[in-house]
């Protein structure tokens, strides 16, 4: 076994690193996919793509989400949204809009939160970075006042998306924010609740995280709900 190992070890070592394929290259294969197309279009797209794998969409004016995200947590029972209160869309938050709900900032270390995360908070809110039309997926950049947890544990989890975000294809996406410059520990790409058919293969929602997933769309030109 150890003469084996050694043998792969040493071609790897051995081997020439992988080159990156020249940008044009890659951009005579993505253009083609890419369409001449308006937000209004590429919305349209994004929300046929992700609404097919049981996530819900609502449209709202810039000025109008947080109302929304209160009526929808009011709807849904939510007793406690837990959110990254220091972040643009987290400080437009205010317990008013909230009347059945308690609003919780992200404060401390996930160790110190893993037993409200799990059995105590009902949803949780974050922004996004943008999102895919091609595949109808959510782009999340987490960061320290915004963590990966806050989609990834609760319930449900809400996410708040501007329209003119949204990329023709992934490629157009790294291609716009220039990911290649740095990247968090860990960007999520959401296309759905979650899901699993691991036992008998039978699919089942929210196994391994939310159950539910929320976007709310704003600067959607004039879109309606």
């Amino acid at each position: 076994m150890s003469a084996s190992r050694d043998r792969i070890l040493a071609r790897l070592r051995a081997s020439q690193p992988a080159q990156p394929l020249p940008t044009p290259v890659l951009d005579a294969h993505y253009t083609p996919r890419a369409r001449n197309e308006g937000v209004r279009e590429r919305l349209a797209r994004f929300r046929t793509g992700i609404e097919s794998f049981h996530a819900e969409v609502h449209v709202s004016s810039e000025a109008g989400w947080p109302a929304l995200l209160g009526r929808l947590c009011a709807e849904k029972g939510v007793g406690t949204l837990m959110y990254g209160a220091d972040t643009p869309a987290g400080r437009q938050l205010q317990p008013s809009a909230f009347p059945a709900t308690v609003l919780r900032p992200w404060a401390g270390t996930v160790e110190e939160l893993k037993a409200d995360l799990f059995h105590r908070v009902d949803a949780g809110f974050t922004q996004t970075l943008g999102a895919i039309a091609e595949t109808g997926t959510l782009i999340v950049w987490p960061s320290e006042a915004e963590p990966r947890t806050l989609s990834l544990v609760p319930p449900i989890h809400f996410a708040l998306l501007d329209a003119r975000n949204i990329h023709p294809t992934f490629f157009d996406a790294l291609r716009a924010g220039n990911w290649a410059s740095g990247l968090p520990t860990n960007t999520l790409l959401i296309s759905g609740p979650s899901k699993t058919a691991d036992i008998q293969q039978t699919l089942a929602y929210g196994a391994h995280g939310p159950k539910e997933l929320v976007v709310i769309v704003i600067n959607a030109e004039g879109e309606v709900q």
